[in-house]
């Protein structure tokens, strides 16, 4: 979208202002002195008028004098928004009646800021934006300049605000073009102020609008927010940012759209006992003498998003490097946290991937430094502000002593994440919201590719990317729910659906064929970033780039063309693969059929259709044949593979190259079946590799839509007994996990958590126990990742189902944890022996569990506890969780989520949890309902579960009361809990049958 892109509508209920003081003035023709007849008493009575006047007048400018100053209240609340803090306080007063009379002139047609969008007339170049923070009583007041660019002549200026109160009028600064200002006003409605001129700014000319400020430091997740920590019993404050996507608007006025890159040149002034950070680093410092404060005036930015501004004001330590070019990293935490060199592993990472980074996409990192913020809450689990990442402590401190390989793999993953975004994201800008997959999807798909480059032995780009991404976001995308990869974002409400899993995944880009994958990095590593460094970008830019690499191969591929099909249709298809059982056809051909995948099969969308890129290859008992391509255009397709007999088995979609579901008919699930039980090396010979089986297992995530018999994926389990690999393993445990949260509260359970333990006994007794190796610090970094991996998968899935021994072992950790107060449980179990010790064992252990919560410092071990915490089985212990999580703050706030999903995936827990969302549902809302992704993520993990038909009518009775504002987490909850509902009337039994007589391998 280009600079006047604009679309009608309105985000909030609210009411839009207009000026209830533009009279008509009617001017009249002079009249020569000579023809007027003068009297006395004329003369005193306009004297009196003019005398009356002058009064009038003099008390008129008194009254709006004191509505122009900050604070100022339109307690009618006509103007403003009811019950919040307004835009403006002057400015509610100005046009409070305008709306009702309407607008004369010009402005009775052209009103910009009812638009949605911004009117893009202007474009700021550049905001000298000075602050004064009060941690004292958590307030900011501020003054900004910004330099404006006139691109079409127009007499109003459109910025965005919320919760700001604008002080006195705008003004226009010197050293820009003159302007005269009519009139200002917010329209709450828009988040939007307007500043009226009384003459058209000129095209091409540059203009200064000066704008004063104050506003509260909010104790919400969003704009310019606090938090806090507790310190040597001392509680301790602190303020941050987080803009993303639509809130700098909440901390001065500003053009908060992604296109309207600007520099920005901050000052920050407070108290003395603080540091302050921004993204550049401090330019100059003063102390004032008169009280003491501190001004840091940092450098100029380079252009960039609203939205990647960012500062913060905290009494946190550092540790710093520098890496071979130059760039200072620092990373600012507790004073304690930096102490205990909790922070190094981070730092010491972040080197290494800036480094790797410049190098892999040949464009230097574009800042003098990075500084590394650990912050003890945000609303996600970080931000990429460009120069002053913010990560929520949790997801970059590391305690090497207690901390698991599973909690350091996920560390290690943010920070590739939040690094890579330097690059993708801050030095090239999505053009509009609806492409926002352009930074998070290449992040994303990048995060494996820098964690393959700094743990090669982990082997993540290649086998976790589709185990703990792809799968997961095929499970959201086959929903009807679902939606495109790109869609159109029109108003700031529908920017919270954009950002959810599936615009993290790029469809055919992100698991490309062959080598043309890395063709596509060559294009991106050079030609991609270069040309829109500094700059915006729209998905049509990356096609155009991606079509002349190809042209460039010898390819005439329309990348455009293709690739539409995968990101503005929503969903992805699944292939059927037949052998062709027709007389008229030798055996040498084999037929393809590609529909809309989805849960709910009473509801495909039979008209899409994908361009499918499908590799194809043959085998049989002993050998396996050579890997073919083929592109599927059409609904139904025939094509020639070659020579096949009864025993000769198809397998599709090698390695999970393209971004859909595989489906045979019934002989060849048989073949691979007996394949996988028999001799499942050979599938790993040659091309095969064990992303194979993985893709296989991943059919087991899709049992519920019902495309297969359901004893097909329960034969696929079967085979596991043989496999002495981790992906496979821990592929089967997360489908196994959500069979068992379907099935948990079934008379018949058992059936199924009998049938799982047989196939774990054998290599969980075979694998054993971690031993706790003094001298090891818990560094799992070592060639024997992928053993520890699968070793803690086998006691978790042993535990989880009912092992005896694995019971008995876990207790007895327990009770000598408790016994000799030395944890000697190897941490990277600790998170598993908690939870089914807390589950077995009396009160007085969930008691201790509790304490030691409260007691312990380091964040990873704060997270098993708490979680642990909802393990047990009692109510009443449960019910107190809950309700100390919420209503006290002895569980930090963005933890609260957490205990409340896992206490309803406690089979015990289920119906507490889900009664208690219902019910505190409006304290919810209120808290996290504007964060995005983490009311979302509270009601997908409190319904997920639901399957009973009872609990379905209650989500129908909730949504229906209370679904306004939720987005569309609620419909897609609705969805899933009614394909819950819908396996159990109709497979349960067949799937319950099938467990009490399985067949023969």
């Amino acid at each position: 979208m280009g600079l006047n892109d604009s679309s009608p509508g309105a985000m909030r209920n609210g009411r839009g202002l207009s000026d209830q003081w533009a009279e008509s003035v009617v001017v009249r023709p002079r009249t020569t002195e000579r023809h007027i007849t003068v009297h006395k008493r004329l003369v005193l009575g306009f004297a009196l008028s003019i005398l009356t006047l002058i009064i009038v007048t003099a008390v008129a400018v008194v009254l709006s004098v004191r509505f122009e100053e900050c604070g100022g209240r339109d307690r009618d609340g006509a103007a403003g928004e009811s019950g919040s803090r307004g835009s403006g306080g002057s400015a509610r007063m100005n046009g409070s009646r305008g709306e009702k009379t309407g607008e004369r002139g010009e402005e009775e047609a052209v009103q910009p800021w009812r638009n949605l969008r911004l009117p893009g007339s202007l474009r700021p170049r550049h905001y000298d934006l000075q602050l004064a923070v009060y941690m004292d009583n958590f307030t900011f007041s501020g003054e900004v300049s910004i330099e404006l660019e006139c691109v079409n002549a127009t007499r109003f200026i459109v910025l965005h605000t919320d919760r700001l109160e604008v002080c006195g009028r705008p003004t226009n600064r010197p050293g820009g073009g003159a302007m005269r200002i009519h009139r200002h006003f917010p329209y709450p409605a828009n988040q939007m102020y307007v500043v009226v001129l009384h003459r058209e700014l000129k095209p091409v000319r540059i203009y200064r609008l000066n704008v004063s400020f104050d506003a509260a430091i909010e104790d919400e997740l969003l704009g310019f927010f606090r938090s806090s920590y507790t310190l040597q019993r001392e509680r301790r404050y602190l303020a941050v940012t987080q803009f993303s996507p639509i809130h700098a608007r909440k901390a001065f006025p500003c053009f908060d759209e992604p296109v309207y890159k600007a520099t920005f040149s901050l000052t920050l002034r407070h108290d003395p006992q603080y540091t302050s950070l921004s993204n550049m680093p401090v330019e100059s410092s003063l102390l004032s003498d008169e009280d003491g404060w501190v001004t840091n005036r940092f450098a100029r930015t380079p252009r960039m998003s609203t939205y990647y501004l960012a500062w913060a004001v905290c009494n946190f330590t550092y540790k710093e490097t520098q890496t071979d070019s130059g760039v200072t990293i620092r990373l600012y935490a507790r004073p304690d946290a930096i102490a205990s060199g909790a922070g190094d592993y981070a730092l010491h990472i972040t080197k290494r991937l800036l480094g790797f980074y410049q190098d892999y996409f040949k464009v230097q990192y574009s800042l003098p430094k990075l500084d590394l913020l650990a912050v003890p809450k945000h609303p996600y689990a970080a931000m990429e502000n460009w120069g002053l990442s913010v990560f929520v402590e949790q997801k970059i401190l590391l305690d090497a002593e207690v901390s698991s390989s599973s909690y350091q793999m996920e560390l290690t993953m943010v920070v590739v994440h939040e690094i890579c975004h330097q690059w993708f994201g801050d030095l090239v800008t999505p053009v509009w919201w609806e492409d926002v997959w352009l930074k998070e999807g290449f992040a994303h798909f990048f995060e494996y590719v820098g964690t393959d480059f700094l743990f090669p032995k982990w082997n993540m780009e290649k086998q976790r990317f589709l185990t703990d991404v792809l799968h997961e976001v095929m499970l959201l995308d086959g929903l009807s729910s679902s939606h495109p990869i790109s869609q159109e974002v029109q108003q700031a409400t529908d920017i919270d659906r954009v950002f959810d899993w599936i615009m993290m995944v790029l469809g055919p880009i992100s698991a490309d064929q062959h080598d043309v994958i890395s063709l596509h990095m060559g294009c991106l590593r050079s030609d991609y970033l270069l040309s829109h460094m500094y700059s915006n970008a729209a998905r049509e830019d990356l096609w155009n780039k991606l079509s002349q690499a190809m042209h460039s191969e010898g390819r005439d591929i329309d990348v455009g063309g293709m690739m539409d099909r995968w990101t503005l249709q929503m969903g992805y298809p699944v292939v059927t693969i037949s052998k062709n059982q027709s007389e008229q056809l030798p055996t040498h051909y084999i037929t393809v059929n590609q529909e809309h995948f989805l849960y709910g099969q009473e509801v495909r969308n039979h008209s899409l259709h994908w361009q499918v890129p499908l590799t194809i290859a043959v085998g049989n008992t002993s050998t396996v044949g050579s890997e073919s391509l083929i592109w599927i255009n059409n609904k139904t397709e025939i094509h020639r593979i070659g020579y096949m007999d009864d025993k000769t088995w198809l397998l599709g979609n090698i390695n999970q190259t393209g971004y859909f579901r595989m489906n045979y008919d019934l002989h060849n699930w048989k073949l691979l079946i007996q394949q996988l039980h028999n001799n499942h090396q050979v599938c790993l010979s040659v091309y095969l590799s064990k992303n194979t089986i993985l893709l296989i297992l991943s059919f087991v995530l899709s049992l519920r839509a019902g495309y297969l018999p359901q004893g097909v994926p329960l034969q696929l389990i079967g085979y596991l007994p043989e496999e002495t690999s981790f992906l496979p393993w821990h592929s089967a445990s997360r489908a196994l996990y959500q069979l068992d949260k379907l099935l948990d509260r079934t008379d018949e359970y058992s059936l199924f958590s009998d049938y799982v333990l047989k196939q774990v006994a054998a290599r969980y007794h075979q694998m054993g126990w971690p031993t706790n190796v003094p001298g090891n610090d818990g560094n799992m970094l070592q060639a024997s990742y992928q053993t520890e991996e699968l070793q803690r998968e086998l006691i978790m899935l042993a535990c989880s189902f009912g092992n005896k021994q694995c019971h008995r072992q876990a207790v007895a950790y327990i009770s000598d944890w408790i016994s000799s107060n030395k944890n000697r449980i190897p941490p990277n179990i600790r998170d598993i022996v908690y939870c089914t010790g807390v589950s077995l064992m009396d009160e007085d252990v969930w008691e201790f569990i509790w304490m030691k919560f409260h007691s312990s410092n380091a964040v990873s071990e704060k997270k098993i506890l708490l979680e642990a915490l909802t393990c047990s089985d009692n109510i009443f212990l449960l019910n107190r969780l809950l309700n100390l999580s919420l209503t006290s703050d002895l569980v930090p706030e963005q933890d609260v989520i957490d205990v409340i999903i896992h206490v309803g995936r406690n089979p015990q827990g289920r119906n507490l949890a889900w009664k208690y969302f219902r019910e505190k549902w409006d304290i919810l809302n209120a808290r996290y309902g504007e964060a995005l992704f983490m009311n979302s993520k509270l009601i997908g993990g409190v319904t997920e579960f639901l399957n009973t038909d009872r609990e379905l009518q209650e989500l129908k009775e909730f949504i229906h009361s209370s679904g306004v504002g939720a987005g569309p987490a609620l419909p897609r909850a609705l969805e899933i809990v009614e394909g819950n509902v819908r396996w159990h009337r109709l497979h349960r039994r067949q799937f319950y049958q099938w467990l009490r007589k399985p067949p023969s391998p």
